[in-house]
């Protein structure tokens, strides 16, 4: 340790002579703003090799990775679309108290608090080199982050260090009377304050300066704004007024591209450009090819609305949307590859690594399988797959609902597993009939007509209707908004005249093929929720 004296003092003559004592949470001070300093370093590093080796966001997208299935569906269901942000704060604030103990460890038992920083830039080193694709560049974020945090650490404690010593040699007779034993120098204090004020500052505009270049954001904002989505080929049949129920406050047909759930494992949303885009198309095929930007505009486009639901839907929850895209059919590359026999699953990735298989067969049966450029008339917006995904109607997202897409492997799924079902998921993922009430959304209502509305689907086969039921009273039928296309929601509606009291409304859908919505109860582990939903409502 550093001494203002020159000599090297017992330490714990140093740690308990008078004037000695800094406040924990001063000690606890100069860890946090030591790891901040590593934190920002290790951004500013990471925007010159990949958003991947970001020592942050590997740890983070390997806690996604390797948390079990319960803990996943936990934070889904408790968080919603929230679930990231839920990560990033609790990280912060574990982070945090680990960097104050670092601190508070320094002073007390030099040098714990650096050899805790070095643990957590091998924590990084580990992830980052976990991240699919990575080199062994991947590394230097972490290590410059720890050694920028050892440093900064270093620093603050000799400071506080230096401090304590004047302090302790002015235990002897002092100078100016005005000061007693025990007073912190005046000079080495504002010194303090000014260094990790600076460390601080430093570490708050390298990190802000990682994540620019890091996101490249306005590159990627840019490539989109400029893009101009060509006519499709086949338009959608315009959308009748009557598709949307016309209840006020129920959710609308068509789902708005702010307003439409993210579900992924994607903790930095990758930033492509359409000349950074490309496709590759390989595996068990005939035609093995690399699809462009260029080649995929020059193809026919297909304009569908289609309906996407996340597996992990709660009965009655909101992870579900329905949006008018375009794109280009998938079946049409999948006849240019020539799809081998024994070929049952095209196993595609993400930019960023993650994995999904899609059955075959759910591509070539005529279905409107789409690589989308573009949602509700606009591109792709950035989090939801800029500049090309997947949308294939009738199957979850996790089996289908690739974002960022950039390869695709046919195989079978006796060889390969993708991430999701490599984690105890089913392989097919058919999407599950359901219906939910949407309003009224309060649970106390005045006596009298009371008009129910929610929403229902069954995508790829269709609703033909929805049943309410008071209490335990029949099941009665809804009256339904206007059948759009089996592969869209559909609105229903209920008039009721509500007497007083507390009441339990129930709703179910029937499909088209005259499957009806199952009472019993299932999680969405391992292919999706069942259950009916009801809402209980207060009438005065």
């Amino acid at each position: 340790m550093g001494v203002a004296s020159g000599l090297d003092p017992d330490p714990d003559t140093v740690r308990h002579a008078p004037g000695r004592r800094v406040p924990v949470p001063v000690n606890a001070l100069t860890g946090i703003i030591a790891v901040a300093a590593a934190l920002g370093v290790g951004e500013l590093v990471a925007a010159f090799i990949s958003p991947e080796s970001s020592p942050y966001f590997a740890v983070g997208s390997s806690v996604v990775d390797h948390s079990p299935l319960w803990m996943r569906e936990w934070a889904i269901s408790t968080f919603g679309t929230s679930d990231k942000l839920a990560l990033f704060v609790v990280m912060g604030v574990v982070i945090a108290i680990l960097a104050g103990a670092c601190g508070v460890a320094e002073r007390r038992r030099p040098p714990i608090g650096s050899i805790v920083i070095v643990v957590f830039a091998i924590v990084g080193v580990v992830a980052s080199l976990g991240r699919p694709g990575a080199s062994a560049t991947y590394m230097l974020p972490s290590l410059f982050a720890g050694a920028a945090g050892v440093i900064a650490l270093r620093i603050l404690v000799g400071i506080l260090d230096a401090d304590a010593e004047t302090t302790r040699a002015r235990t002897a007779p002092s100078e100016h009377p005005d000061d007693g034993p025990g007073v912190l120098h005046a000079p080495a204090s504002r010194r303090f304050v000014l260094t990790a004020a600076g460390i601080a500052a430093a570490a708050v505009a390298v990190g802000a300066l990682g994540r620019t270049l890091l996101a490249g954001a306005a590159k990627t904002i840019a490539d989109r704004n400029a893009l101009r989505l060509p006519a499709p080929a086949s338009p959608a049949p315009p959308v009748p007024a009557s598709a949307d129920i016309g209840v006020p406050g129920a959710t609308p047909f068509v789902t708005g591209n702010a307003d439409f759930y993210r579900i992924d494992t994607a903790l930095q949303v990758p930033q492509l450009t359409t000349g950074d885009w490309q496709l590759r198309v390989h595996g068990m095929v005939d035609n093995e090819f690399t699809l462009s930007w260029d080649d995929l505009l020059a193809m026919p486009m297909t304009e569908r609305l289609v309906t996407l639901t996340c597996v992990s839907n709660e009965v009655g929850g909101d992870l579900i949307g329905n949006a008018r895209w375009l794109g280009v059919r998938m079946k049409d590359l999948l006849d240019r590859a020539g799809v081998r026999p024994g070929a049952n699953m095209l196993y595609s990735t993400s930019s960023d690594g993650w994995t999904c298989g899609t059955p075959v067969s759910a591509i070539t049966d005529n279905r409107d399988a789409l690589l989308a450029i573009g949602m509700n008339g606009q591109p792709l917006p950035v989090e939801h797959g800029y500049p090309v995904r997947q949308v294939i109607p009738g199957l979850y997202g996790y089996v289908s609902a690739t974002k960022w897409v950039v390869d695709w492997e046919l195989t079978s799924f006796d060889k390969a597993q993708a991430y999701w079902t490599s984690r105890g998921w089913s392989q097919l993922g058919p999407i599950k009939i359901s219906s939910r009430i949407d309003r009224p959304s309060s649970s106390d209502l005045p006596a009298g007509q009371v008009v129910l509305a929610g929403t229902s689907w069954h995508q790829h086969t269709g609703i033909a209707g929805v049943e309410v039921r008071i209490d335990d009273g029949p099941w009665e039928q809804a009256t339904l908004a206007t059948d759009y296309s089996d592969d869209t929601w559909r609105p229903w509606k209920y008039v009721w005249q509500a007497g007083a009291g507390q009441h339990t409304v129930t709703c179910r859908a029937i499909g088209k093929d005259g499957q009806v919505q199952t009472s019993a109860t299932a999680d969405p582990v391992p292919d999706g929720a069942t259950g009916l939903n009801s809402r209980t409502y207060s009438i005065s």
